[in-house]
């Protein structure tokens, strides 16, 4: 694949280095010489003001590629092939598909001047997919799709590949423990609290757990694990605050308590012995505290704590709350030496925030350059799912369900999260635990990279799960 732009920039260069992944080609070359250009025999994009070649696919560019500087756009959507669609422009192409991704990959908008919401954080009520209701989707990733379409016209003799759905289930542990292992000030104040709310049953509860008669409702450590031990070869990573302070927003266990580490520790040992098919292990990652928004020092020293005084490997960074501000957050990420980011979405409403479900390089629109961070967007948190938008246990499942036929039909990879909270046994989230273990049956053997071939031994065990 070949494609002319009479300016080549980097912004340009980034963009197409997306979608030539995406598209499936093994090659893409950028040329600003014609000659080069009209002589390659094969798939022929044409960026630039006129026509070239009959044998071509001519896409008049909007200048956003060819800027250097971050201003206000003037965008208007319109309604293209049943999809929203902006930067209109001629050629063989009703909009500019690469500076439209460019915008929306590279959250251009979360640079410009926006409100902010109740915690500091980009308000998904400014975002151009929530005003024109594309917010559920991930318009790049169809974007493409019916581009290679086009492509396919055009150049019967190509072949662009399919893409493969996956799905990544991911954890974040920011409260290791409901009752346990607290100050005892905090114990007397959450008796007082639940009191004044008329919940006894808590009271009663708490005391039984430190008695050691229940377990700890937050305590689902051993259930996920399990999950992903008898549905095999189902990756999965898990977030761990580690913050060296309590605060307001960050309120687990301190990390140098034994429990905390040998909880830790144990979490991440080999699995049961009964299981003999392979599998990989959960994977482990930092969740920088709330505090490291304000004292950025803090992200190197947390993934210290993890890695060096817990044990444990970080495989990337997930903000707790979802809170970064751009550019200056995911510098700090890489700074500490992070290359793997989970963060792209929104901490209160579920949906794409990027517009798009595929991993992509993070571009530092200030700095004008790609960058060496990976983003891993999700689509889904069951937190924003039941306090911003109020749904039952029930209306969860569905909206995964709808989330999960979307990316499958575009071949993305489809990223979740769930808090231990969530899939423990408190009965503030009495049936979430069952519909996300529904889900999980649902779509497993749907996934193409999963090992169907279940020994009688573990399917007794999955029954435990129904």
């Amino acid at each position: 694949m070949i494609v002319f732009s009479s300016t080549i920039s980097l912004r340009l260069q980034y963009i197409l280095d997306f979608a030539k992944n995406q598209i499936g080609s093994s090659t893409l070359t950028l040329t600003d010489n014609i000659d080069e250009f009209k002589s390659y025999d094969g798939v022929k994009i044409n960026y630039s003001e006129r026509r070239i070649d009959e044998n071509e696919l001519w896409i008049k560019p909007h200048l956003l590629l060819f800027e250097n500087t971050i201003k206000d756009q003037q965008i208007s959507c319109f309604t293209e092939n049943d999809q929203k669609a902006f930067f209109k422009t001629d050629g063989d192409c009703p909009f500019d598909i690469f500076a439209a991704s460019f915008y929306l990959l590279s959250r251009y908008e979360e640079y410009l001047s926006h409100k902010k919401d109740m915690y500091g954080r980009y308000a998904h009520e400014n975002s151009l997919a929530f005003r024109e209701g594309f917010l559920h989707l991930p318009l790049i990733n169809i974007w493409i799709n019916s581009f290679k379409e086009v492509l396919r016209k055009k150049f019967p003799n190509s072949t662009f590949p399919n893409s493969q759905f996956h799905f990544l289930p991911t954890y974040d542990i920011d409260e290791m423990f409901c009752y346990l292992h607290k100050p005892w000030w905090k114990t007397k104040g959450g008796n007082i609290r639940s009191r004044l709310k008329n919940e006894n049953w808590e009271v009663k509860e708490r005391q039984e757990v430190l008695d050691g008669l229940l377990p700890d409702p937050y305590d689902s450590f051993d259930r996920i694990k399990f999950l992903h031990t008898i549905y095999h070869q189902l990756q999965g990573i898990v977030f761990i605050l580690v913050a060296k302070k309590n605060s307001k927003y960050d309120k687990n266990i301190s990390p140098y308590k034994v429990e905390f580490k040998e909880k830790i520790r144990s979490f991440f040992d080999t699995m049961p012995e009964w299981d003999k098919n392979p599998h990989p292990d959960l994977k482990a990652g930092l969740h920088p505290s709330w505090q490291s928004g304000d004292d950025p020092s803090l992200i190197k020293k947390e993934l210290d704590i993890l890695e060096s005084e817990i044990g444990v490997e970080s495989l990337g960074s997930r903000q707790h709350y979802i809170r970064f501000t751009l550019p200056q957050t995911f510098r700090q990420l890489i700074d500490a030496g992070i290359y793997d980011d989970y963060s792209m979405g929104y901490g209160s409403i579920n949906g794409f925030r990027a517009s798009v479900t595929s991993e992509f390089y993070w571009y530092d629109l200030e700095a004008e350059k790609q960058t060496e961070l990976k983003m891993h967007p999700f689509c889904f948190m069951d937190a924003n799912s039941y306090y911003e938008q109020k749904n039952t246990s029930q209306q969860a499942l569905d909206e995964m369900m709808n989330y999960f036929e979307i990316i499958k039909s575009v071949g993305g990879t489809m990223i979740t999260i769930w808090h231990n909270t969530f899939l423990g046994t408190h009965r503030r989230f009495a049936g979430w635990r069952e519909v996300y273990e529904e889900f999980i049956r649902r779509i497993y053997f749907q996934i193409p990279y999963v090992n169907q071939q279940i020994d009688n031994e573990g399917m007794d065990k999955r029954h435990f799960l129904s």
